[in-house]
């Protein structure tokens, strides 16, 4: 049977590099239906925190639930339901566009023909997405991975500083496919440093610092 969750929480998480500590006992939850911002300095645990929640990682101690299910059970399946967007684009750079999309149309199990058609237009891929992504410039390469990270309608959405280098007209469809994910039910989380982002976004605000949840600031 399918899995399915409305929260994703985590408990106690903490992930040490050696004797540095990443993360120091992260207690956190993110709801269906809404975007969490999760905001800090560099060095604060953010990108591990999502490498975490992306199961590319694993917690020194302390763990992640997705609704009941844990992250050591289950493992496989809960990444079907995972769509990742980082600092690479995660496409290979000798295959087209339309090739990546369809790869990975085939591993999600997905008809790719509609669905990749539906993307072309909704990401506007049509001028370029038939040439070798190491020719992309850097928004179209954002565009492109931004389409293979929802092209299986995931229940998590992770988003790790996906504006970086985006020119206005970018960033607002980027807003735009954030928006429409999260009206389609899905649990999005956004690292990111820019503020107008987040001001646009954000229903849910954390701060990391030093690899813990800050408290705010009494009023």
């Amino acid at each position: 049977m399918a899995l399915d969750f409305e929260r994703v929480t985590t408990t106690g998480l903490t992930k040490m590099f050696g004797l540095t500590r990443a993360l120091g006992g992260v207690d956190l939850s993110f709801e269906a239906g809404a975007v969490t911002v999760v905001e800090g300095p560099n060095g604060s645990g953010k990108s591990t925190l999502l490498s975490i929640l992306a199961q590319l990682a694993l917690p020194t101690r302390g763990q992640v639930r997705y609704g009941d299910i844990g992250e050591r059970r289950a493992r496989r399946e809960v990444r079907k339901h995972l769509g990742v967007l980082g600092h690479a684009a995660m496409l290979y750079p000798d295959l087209t566009g339309r090739e990546n999309l369809e790869l990975y149309a085939r591993l999600y199990d997905i008809e790719p023909k509609a669905r990749i058609e539906e993307l072309t237009s909704r990401f506007e891929l049509g001028p370029f997405f038939e040439r070798p992504t190491r020719t992309y410039s850097r928004g179209q390469l954002q565009r492109v991975a931004l389409a293979r990270a929802v092209l299986h309608a995931p229940r998590l959405l992770l988003l790790d500083e996906p504006s970086t280098g985006l020119d206005v007209k970018a960033v607002e469809r980027l807003v735009t496919v954030v928006e429409e994910e999260r009206a389609r039910g899905a649990i999005c989380i956004l690292v990111t440093h820019d503020m107008g982002l987040a001001d646009q976004l954000a229903d849910t605000r954390v701060r990391l610092e030093r690899g813990r949840v800050a408290q705010p600031e009494a009023s």
